[in-house]
């Protein structure tokens, strides 16, 4: 069975092919490198939500066409427990964190404008850097469980169980657990196509 990361890097590589885009294409319009392309396609390195919002726009698509299963146009109903792993972002850089499970609560609803998600956040290691990234759009985040700590341009946040945020997600940022125990969180990502 394919992995969720296997299947997106597949879907970039096929709508990337289909538009006649090459590599050097996609990395001069996204401003990543051809070797990160490369990774993600082989779904090899999915390090964050940023280049696939860079890829969606280069593409011309929106970011829930990398995430579609169906293509249903009445509501979507997603019950507890039953959400499936849409992504996980990780790296083999042990200097840098930045491993979370995407669970998309939308993956079924067609044309879309908001990626809903519940997002599990590993526990933070010692020694740990962490990366910020941005990107246009908003990002709404609810801490469902644990603590949660947003470096949003200069500052830092810190969430408890039952506290959000709204960002302009322009700004370079970082989600990462507060603590050693990890968290849950429920996020909803808007990206204008």
């Amino acid at each position: 069975m394919k992995s969720s990361n296997h299947t997106i890097g597949e879907r970039i590589r096929m709508l990337r092919e289909a538009k006649s885009i090459t590599k050097e294409e996609m990395a001069e319009r996204t401003e990543l490198d051809i070797s990160q392309i490369e990774k993600i396609e082989q779904a090899k390195d999915l390090p964050s939500l940023t280049p696939l919002v860079k890829i969606a726009r280069a593409l011309g698509v929106r970011l829930g066409t990398f995430l579609d299963d169906h293509d249903e146009s009445g509501p979507v109903i997603t019950r507890k427990n039953a959400h499936n792993k849409t992504v996980s972002f990780s790296t083999s850089d042990p200097m840098s964190h930045r491993h979370m499970d995407y669970f998309s609560l939308s993956s079924s609803k067609a044309g879309r404008h908001m990626e809903p998600f519940i997002i599990q956040i590993e526990p933070v290691s010692e020694g740990v850097h962490f990366i910020t990234s941005s990107h246009e759009g908003e990002e709404f985040l609810y801490c469902l469980q644990g603590t949660v700590e947003i470096n949003y341009g200069k500052d830092t946040y810190i969430l408890e169980e039952g506290d959000s945020i709204y960002y302009d997600s322009i700004v370079a940022h970082h989600v990462h657990a507060g603590n050693e125990k990890g968290a849950k969180i429920l996020a909803v990502v808007y990206t204008p196509f």
